[in-house]
């Protein structure tokens, strides 16, 4: 699956917000010291894990960003400022070609909302392939299920089950570990003897933030229309009284998040 650059674009800095600091101050201090840094970004997006991770990491960086759509990684290659940030695009399908991506001489690998939409096989792979190169591995915005809508509505509950339910779907990698990903993925890790360290970075949306509170509510209403069971008529209500407290500045809300670093046990 893929998302566009406009959607990716007005999360950014609702992401950059959410990112655990806890989890960012140990990704910093695993390289200080070093001069040099080789990271690959596993379904990069338009780069916003550069954005975010770079400046805490050693001044002289190399990139591998990794992602199946073209125009995405136009985007991301334009961050390259050599001769201090070196950045190799690469379109890889990440379910056949895994290896691929983790091949050649690497220091870390990065990937930011990517865990809740793989299968449990393939994350399994994932602590695999990592682990036989003794990687570690910063893993941010995996959703974790949990959201908070204020002030609270009839059939708020109801939106995010399905939502979960519609998380559990296959995204191109079988089924998704969705709300449970954050979970097995610390779990996975620790399998083949990675420390794992976590921290929230849920989303924050306050009532002035109406752009991305609109778009995230219709991405739950068409997700729970395409899984069916719940009667449109009332999901139509419920989105309707939503956007009615958007638009009157009444809305806030809160998305569970969490951010993970894992590195090998020496």
């Amino acid at each position: 699956m893929t998302f566009s650059a406009q959607w990716l674009a007005l999360r950014e800095p609702y992401d950059q917000s959410a990112r655990s600091v806890i989890v960012l101050d140990q990704v910093a201090a695993a390289f200080a010291g070093r001069p040099e840094i080789s990271v690959v970004d596993l379904g990069c997006g338009t780069g916003s894990t550069l954005r975010s991770v770079g400046p805490r990491l050693p001044a002289r960086q190399r990139w591998r960003l990794v992602d199946n759509d073209l125009g995405l990684l136009a985007h991301a290659s334009a961050l390259a400022r050599p001769p201090d940030l070196l950045i190799e695009a690469r379109t890889i399908d990440l379910v056949r070609d895994l290896e691929l991506a983790l091949d050649g001489a690497l220091d870390l690998i990065s990937t930011s909302a990517l865990l809740d939409l793989v299968s449990a096989d393939w994350l399994e792979r994932l602590a695999v392939e990592a682990a036989a190169r003794r990687l570690p591995i910063y893993a941010a915005l995996t959703y974790q299920g949990k959201a908070t809508l204020d002030p609270a509505e009839p059939f708020d509950l109801e939106i995010v089950a399905a939502v979960n339910r519609h998380q559990r779907r296959d995204k191109g990698f079988g089924d998704a570990l969705g709300p449970e990903a954050g979970v097995c993925a610390v779990r996975a890790f620790e399998r083949v003897g990675y420390s794992v360290v976590s921290g929230s970075s849920d989303w924050e949306f306050a009532p002035d933030d109406r752009a991305i509170q609109l778009e995230v509510l219709s991405g739950w209403v068409a997700a729970a229309a395409e899984l069916g069971g719940l009667p449109q008529g009332a999901i139509d209500a419920w989105l309707a009284r939503r956007r009615t407290l958007v638009a009157a500045g009444r809305s806030s809300m809160r998305v569970g998040h969490v951010d993970i670093f894992a590195t090998a046990i020496r």
